[in-house]
């Protein structure tokens, strides 16, 4: 089997050792790839810092260019693409030809946003001793980008991070999760194929152990991470004084009240409660019903959940595969079975056969149970009761995360309310709160992060304004 090279600097490279990628499904080989060495990664630090001025000062057309050349050599290439996600990965197919074509749809935004990043002008003639003066205000790169990637998207959320650097004019080194680092390998190919300056971009597929040199690395003045709160949070503690972003974890919320579509909220909740196994920050976790319809939800809902085709993340009608490891299937499967224990019970699902765990419906949880209170990462739901909406809010923001949630109602009314009371950084109205649009902000509060994601909100977040006086101007 062909070792895949890593990207140093825009160069491809190899180092002294190799690790392999395995497919969650059946643990055969579908990759290997080389790891830098330590004098490589250096040598790719070094790089990024000597070319942050050549890159801040790069031409728009360059970099929007090589931004568009980026969306479409991924949209040529998706059908390969897509299959070494769901390789690598255990992604059923569909979602990874979704994930493919969101990529491409990132990189097109982000070439389209460079075009209209521009510097603002401000007159100071409002006062009288400001006579004659004119504000420009630019903004400028903060300098190299250490990005640093989860498995569940291995492409978009790469690209989430690497797009809106190459918008700013930032160099970038990519740090991939071992589990899935190919397809971010293939996205540096594509990158090389541009006009970006040596030391641009760099993909560094090194174990996690060695992360921490990186982020401590003063010549790395951005960390970008996405992954669980406990890790981002230790990056974050270890790095006061670096601009940090976090693009943490979640449990996320659909609220369903009594006004709601109630075929389409089961058909939704079933959906994305199990889309990707579970494995989003944004699947939908817990589902809270207003009680005058709670019983009828679920008479929807379970035909729903037992409807959804569960096998080969290779057959494209596949909706649930497995989990990326069968570690972290055995975790859900303990955590499941630690509520059961505690009262709650099971009205679907509950099984794992390897890596794989069965749609799971779960009602009365314990609310202290990890299902409830932690993110399961898996296909489980926790079903809850709520007495109102002012319940059904509440028992939302009860919970440390709050990155996005979603509310079935008709009502306007309860709609801006939950714009108004819900603690995360997004509401979505009429859908679970899996739904994210890549140009839209994204991002959460509490312990769900720091910062937001979107093209122009990542852009915005790696630059810093910048303001130039103009003095003796007539205007």
């Amino acid at each position: 089997m062909d070792v895949r090279t890593f990207w140093l600097a825009g160069r491809p490279a190899t180092g002294d050792a190799e690790l392999s990628v395995t497919n969650p499904l059946d643990g055969r080989e579908v990759g290997r790839y080389s790891v830098p060495t330590g004098e490589q990664v250096e040598e790719a630090i070094a790089a990024a810092r000597a070319v942050a001025g050549e890159a801040a000062a790069l031409p728009v057309h360059v970099r929007a260019e090589a931004l568009a050349h980026v969306s479409r050599r991924l949209a040529e290439r998706a059908d390969e693409l897509a299959h070494l996600i769901t390789a690598e990965n255990g992604k059923p197919i569909f979602w990874a030809r979704g994930e493919v074509g969101r990529a491409i749809s990132t990189f097109r935004f982000a070439a389209e946003e460079t075009r209209r990043w521009s510097g603002d002008v401000q007159r100071l003639d409002t006062e009288p001793a400001a006579a004659g003066r004119l504000a420009y205000v630019s903004r400028v790169p903060k300098g190299p980008v250490l990005a640093i990637t989860p498995f569940n998207f291995p492409l978009n959320l790469v690209a989430h991070k690497v797009a809106p650097a190459i918008a700013v004019g930032a160099p970038v080194i990519v740090k991939p999760a071992p589990a899935t680092p190919l397809s971010s390998l293939v996205l540096g190919e594509i990158l090389a194929e541009t006009d970006l300056p040596a030391g641009m971009f760099s993909v560094l597929p090194i174990e996690n152990e060695r992360a921490a040199a990186l982020v401590a690395d003063p010549r790395l003045p951005v960390v970008s991470f996405t992954g669980s709160a406990p890790v981002g949070y230790a990056i974050a503690d270890q790095v006061p004084r670096k601009h940090v972003t976090l693009e943490l974890g979640g449990n996320a919320a659909a609220v369903v009240l009594a006004d709601a579509d109630l075929d389409w909220a089961a058909k939704r909740v079933a959906l994305f409660s199990n889309y990707q196994a579970g494995q989003s920050c944004i699947a939908v976790q817990r589902v809270i019903v207003e009680a005058p319809v709670y019983d009828a939800f679920v008479e929807r809902l379970l035909p729903a959940v037992a409807g959804l085709v569960t096998g080969d993340p290779a057959d494209e009608k596949t909706q649930v595969g497995p989990l990326v490891s069968e570690a972290a299937a055995e975790r859900v499967e303990q955590w499941v079975r630690e509520a059961v224990d505690a009262g709650a019970r099971v009205l679907a699902g509950g099984t794992r056969e390897g890596a794989t765990i069965a749609p799971t419906v779960l009602a009365d949880v314990p609310a202290d149970a990890k299902v409830s209170r932690e993110e399961v990462f898996g296909p489980v739901m926790v079903l809850q009761k709520a007495a109102s909406i002012d319940e059904a809010y509440a028992m939302v923001n009860d919970s440390a995360y709050g990155l996005q949630a979603g509310v079935f109602t008709r009502s306007l009314d309860a709609a801006f309310r939950a714009n108004r009371e819900l603690e995360v950084g997004g509401v979505i109205i009429g859908d679970v709160p899996s739904y994210r649009a890549d140009q839209m902000p994204y991002g959460g509060v509490k312990d769900s992060g720091i910062g937001r994601e979107g093209l122009r909100s990542a852009m915005e977040d790696l630059t810093y304004e910048k303001v130039m006086v103009l003095t003796g101007i007539t205007l």
